[in-house]
């Protein structure tokens, strides 16, 4: 089993010998699915099986062939799987969406052939699960439920990502016990629900996007995996783990500051090279994909709909946590933001795929202080922060260093003497800004401090034309000539804040970091 708590790895557990009614990762997510175990088979039950069936012999036999007539079998698959009607509104909006804005050979294509293989690939469900369950290492590498605290990966493959979606799109999931595990809407009945009476076309393109990903998989079934990842800073002592660093441990640390490229245009999402792309995220993965969010996460989410699967069994983060997604596939182009969002068509990723035949796309999700005002100023706003990214940059191959990092004062040479494979940074931006309101100078210096110690040889960040952060490139270029580590840069951020604070200094952190009176490139801090 891959390791993924940033506390020590414990020894693997021997597979179960007692079949899938013996596995607790199953029972964990048996809640939340839609279909049932009898023994050790799993099962669609037996009135939602004739109604799938019925589907899959296309609209001649299931006489679906419009979105309103959809919403009723989607009605009647929820009623056999002991869920409630669909909601008039989420059931209009099916119908708005697929009869009147879709133009009708898309609508004819996809009552003739998309609907029905997505009722085909529904059937496969139950031997979707059975194979994932039976090649999972042991019942706490399946799919399961991913509570706060509970540091773990799941692994599955593309073609089961995209029966789970489907599951989503027929709004087939239980709802029940969701709020209370801290899980995240995943039906799509609120994705639908938000056209009826919105203004906005940015809805309509989100659905554009996620009815193209159903054309292209059932077109083509994906061969390959997802990987999706909690990981958790353990706020108590592990033996031989690394815990939640405090204000003074961050002070200590005299690891070099990494390289820091300035992008002014351009997007995380078609970094050229390796990086953890980060989502400015919600502390609910996926925040607002499946209602009227259309954000920087929320986009992410439209063009690569595979993250979506991670909001079923991934509950919500806390401050010591981030998720990591690797092997996503993008399959749309889109272009404009917000309510300017537009879905542009197909998009052909040509990521390269690794030994475990995962796209080599890593996708970090770490949520921002929402409206932290006068909080992100405080050393306690900015350790939470610092800690959020850095858990998020983690590798979990570099424990021991990320440890002695944190322990020895002297450890300048520790990072130029890694040795590994894989030269991955961060691609970032003006994470906790925007709609969170975030300070785009603290956050930035914040995620190179973080990014630095997680030893990401490189940061590459992306300001999206942000007035405030016009003399980045220029800051972070005259703290490397001069050799800061992350422990100085920390120190200065700390006392900057302090004076904000008190009201002892209103300017931003780059222009109180820089001397008045000394010419932009010629600043000399270190001889004052």
């Amino acid at each position: 089993m891959e390791s993924v708590s940033l506390a020590a790895p414990a020894a693997a557990m021997e597979p179960s010998a007692s079949g899938l009614a013996a596995r607790g990762d199953l029972r964990s997510a048996l809640p939340f699915l839609p279909v049932v175990l009898r023994g050790d088979a799993i099962f669609w039950p037996p009135a939602a099986q004739e109604s799938l069936r019925a589907l899959a012999l296309g609209p001649d036999v299931s006489r679906v062939a419009s979105g309103d007539v959809l919403a009723d079998a989607l009605t009647d698959l929820r009623l056999a799987v002991a869920l409630p009607a669909l909601s008039p509104r989420a059931a209009d909006g099916l119908a708005l969406f697929f009869d009147d804005l879709l133009s009708r050979a898309q609508a004819r294509g996809w009552f003739a052939e998309v609907v029905p293989n997505l009722a085909r690939l529904l059937l496969r469900l139950p031997a979707l699960l059975e194979d994932h369950y039976d090649k999972a290492a042991d019942d706490a590498s399946g799919l399961r439920i991913l509570a706060s605290q509970d540091a773990g990966i799941v692994h599955l493959s593309q073609e089961l990502v995209a029966a789970l979606l489907t599951c989503a799109l027929f709004c087939l999931f239980p709802t029940d016990g969701r709020a209370e595990a801290s899980l995240p809407n995943i039906n799509f009945d609120g994705l639908f629900a938000a056209l009826i009476h919105n203004a906005r076309q940015s809805q309509e393109q989100k659905v554009r996007c996620l009815v193209h990903y159903f054309e292209r998989v059932t077109d083509s079934t994906p061969t390959g995996f997802v990987s999706f990842e909690r990981k958790v800073l353990p706020r108590r002592a592990v033996s031989g783990g690394l815990t939640y660093p405090d204000v003074d441990a961050w002070m200590k640390s005299s690891a070099p500051l990494c390289q820091f490229r300035v992008f002014s245009s351009g997007f995380i999402e078609d970094e050229e090279q390796e990086a953890l792309e980060v989502d400015f995220a919600n502390r609910y993965l996926g925040g607002g994909a499946l209602s009227r969010g259309c954000v920087q996460e929320e986009v992410r989410f439209m063009i690569n709909p595979e993250l979506i699967v991670g909001m079923l069994f991934m509950a919500s983060m806390d401050d010591n946590e981030a998720i990591e997604i690797v092997g996503a596939e993008r399959f749309s182009q889109y272009m404009g933001y917000g309510s300017s969002f537009r879905f542009v068509g197909d998009y052909l990723d040509s990521t390269p795929i690794d030994s475990k035949g995962k796209r080599r796309t890593r996708i970090v999700a770490i949520d921002a202080l929402d409206c932290p005002t006068r909080l992100q100023y405080e050393s306690s706003g900015l350790l939470r922060e610092v800690n959020k990214a850095f858990c998020g940059f983690s590798d979990q191959s570099k424990l021991q260093l990320y440890t002695k990092l944190f322990q020895d004062a002297n450890n300048k040479d520790i990072s130029p003497r890694i040795s590994s494979d894989e030269y991955i940074g961060v691609s970032t931006g003006n994470w906790g800004c925007g709609a969170f309101g975030g300070n785009p100078e603290i956050k930035s210096m914040i995620q190179w401090i973080a990014a630095s110690q997680a030893l990401r040889p490189f940061v590459n960040y992306y300001t999206f034309e942000d007035a405030s952060l016009e003399r980045l490139g220029e800051v972070t270029q005259w703290i490397l000539r001069h050799g800061w580590t992350i422990g100085e840069l920390w120190h200065m951020l700390i006392e900057y804040s302090f004076q904000r604070s008190r009201g002892e200094t209103f300017k931003g952190f780059f222009a109180w970091l820089l001397p008045n009176g000394c010419p932009k490139n010629e600043v000399d801090y270190m001889s004052e």
